[in-house]
C-alpha cells in the first residue's frame, strides 16, 4: 500500500494517527495491519470508504448489540448486490438477443419492430417487466 493512501485513510479517520519516532517517521502499531486488511476487504465486497468509516465506528460502540454493525450492513449490501445482478443478467439478456437477432445498427434496429432491445424503456430509466 503506499504511503498515500495510508495518509489518506488517516486524514478519512479509517486509521489512528501513528505515533512518531525521534526521526519524524510513522510508526504503526501492529493492530494497522489488520484495520488496512479490513479496509480493502470490505472494499472488494462493495462498502464504500464512508460505509467502511460506518463500520469500523460501529464495531467500537456495539454493545452486545448482535445486528449493531456489520450484520446489518452486511444484509443490505447483499440485497443491492442481488439486484445489481438481476439488473445485470438482464442486460446480459437483452445482448445476447441483440446479437442473435444480428442487430448491426442502432438507429436502424430501433425503428423495427422486432427489435430485442427495449429502447424506450432504457432511455427514460424504466425497468422493462417483460424483459425481467
Amino acid at each position: 500500500m503506499n504511503l498515500q493512501t495510508l495518509r489518506y485513510y488517516e486524514r478519512r479517520g479509517l486509521l489512528a494517527e501513528p505515533e512518531r519516532s525521534l526521526g519524524g517517521h510513522r510508526l504503526y502499531p501492529a493492530e494497522a495491519v489488520t484495520v488496512l486488511k479490513v479496509i480493502k476487504a470490505a472494499q472488494r465486497l462493495g462498502f464504500t470508504l464512508d460505509e467502511v468509516a460506518e463500520l469500523l465506528t460501529t464495531a467500537g460502540h456495539r454493545h452486545g448489540r448482535r445486528d449493531a454493525g456489520l450484520q446489518e450492513r452486511a444484509r443490505a449490501k447483499l440485497a443491492e448486490v442481488e439486484a445489481k445482478i438481476a439488473d445485470l443478467r438482464v442486460i446480459a439478456s437483452t445482448l445476447r438477443a441483440a446479437v442473435d437477432a444480428g442487430c448491426d445498427d442502432l438507429v436502424a434496429c430501433a425503428g423495427q419492430p422486432c427489435c430485442p432491445i427495449p429502447f424506450a424503456t432504457i432511455a427514460v430509466g424504466a425497468p422493462d417487466a417483460e424483459a425481467r
